[in-house]
């Protein structure tokens, strides 16, 4: 099968939204990677659903799909990174993440997007572990029953240093209808798993896939090329799956030379397919 790809926004962070759209599409990416912030459609502003609106009509024009992220920085707290998550100590901040979710999920829908792949937090100096898996459960079984209603798939994401690190951490949560996202660089920083052979043992349960290059034991996105990661290998897993998602290429450091990374993250993705064929 012909494996789908996009492009995720956070590694366009100075361009305008549209102009990303169109940078990505003009590329010749299935689709886009939508990581919510303050610059590139604020979930939290007034007339979040009009412009959501109006990117749903741009996208369908160029037949784009979509996956929304929501590991936006300082999107909720402008003093503390991430903050608050799913598994911070106050009910009030658990319940605001929660809110970002669901309305992440709300654009989701309106864009018809896949999947709104989100994390778990980090848990601050005090928080019992039992309490913080309790509070991350019943905030994942609220968004796949919210995800449930609107379209896209809820997919948690492990993500070093967090509560739910690995796939075995999203594995023993065990939340009906909640998918993985699964970051296959991640599993090189972890190395619980080679990263395709963690593809095939959740092929049943991804709700989406994100690809990069990224050195053993080292959480920096890196161009493909630039680091430990067999990309044909993964590709070559996602294709024995017939995965029909989106995978999408994540070079958040990459902002700075987005206008040349798009379309060379692309060429080589394609470049490694040719090769194998």
């Amino acid at each position: 099968m012909t494996l789908r790809f996009a492009y995720n926004t956070n590694g366009t962070a100075n361009h305008r939204l549209p102009d990303a759209v169109h940078l990505i599409a003009d590329a010749g990416y299935d689709g886009v990677a939508l990581t919510l912030d303050h610059h590139h459609l604020d979930p939290m502003e007034e007339g979040w659903r009009e412009r959501a609106e109006a990117l749903a009509r741009s996208m369908r024009a160029r037949g784009l799909g979509c996956v929304i992220e929501t590991g936006a920085r300082y999107l909720l707290d402008p003093r503390a990174k991430h903050e608050p998550t799913l598994v911070t100590a106050s009910p009030e901040g658990r319940a605001l993440r929660l809110a970002f979710l669901r309305r992440a999920a709300e654009i989701g829908s309106i864009l018809g997007a896949e999947a709104v792949s989100f994390w778990a937090g980090v848990p601050r100096p005090g928080v019992d572990r039992a309490a913080a898996l309790g509070w991350v459960r019943d905030g994942c079984a609220a968004m796949a029953e919210h995800c449930a209603r609107l379209g896209p798939r809820a997919a948690l994401e492990p993500e070093p240093g967090m509560l739910i690190e690995t796939v075995d951490d999203w594995r023993a949560l065990a939340v009906p209808g909640l998918t993985l996202a699964l970051d296959l660089g991640h599993l090189l920083v972890t190395q619980e798993r080679a990263p395709p052979a963690a593809v095939r043992e959740f092929a049943a349960s991804l709700g989406t896939v994100a690809i990069e290059d990224m050195r053993r034991g080292d959480h920096t996105h890196l161009p493909f090329g630039e680091g430990d990661m067999d990309i044909p290998a993964c590709l070559d897993a996602l294709e024995a799956i017939a995965f029909p998602g989106l995978v999408c290429v994540e070079l958040s450091r990459e902002s700075h030379r987005a206008h040349a990374m798009v379309p060379q993250a692309l060429r080589w993705l394609r470049t490694c397919r040719s090769v194998a064929a």
